[in-house]
């Protein structure tokens, strides 16, 4: 399992592979869920509402994410 640990505004957030997100502002289909695909240089996310892929930079999904849920548990 790929684990991404990234530093924004003094804080750390830990991202998995298999994490879902919850964004603060909701995509255009509707749907503000997101699982995460990969991590890296980029992180790969797949909207839950519609299936859209999508390549966010770690600071960016700093910034977006309210929740964070791994195998039954929350983080926020």
């Amino acid at each position: 399992m790929s684990i991404f640990s990234t530093t924004c505004c003094g804080c750390e957030m830990e991202i998995r592979v298999g994490d879902r997100i919850t964004a603060k502002k909701k995509h255009p289909c509707g749907s503000d869920r997101w699982l995460v695909l990969r991590t890296g240089a980029e992180i790969r996310m797949k909207c839950e509402g519609c299936g859209r892929v999508a390549l966010f930079s770690p600071d960016e999904v700093k910034r977006m994410s309210k929740k964070t849920e791994r195998d039954g548990e929350r983080k926020d």
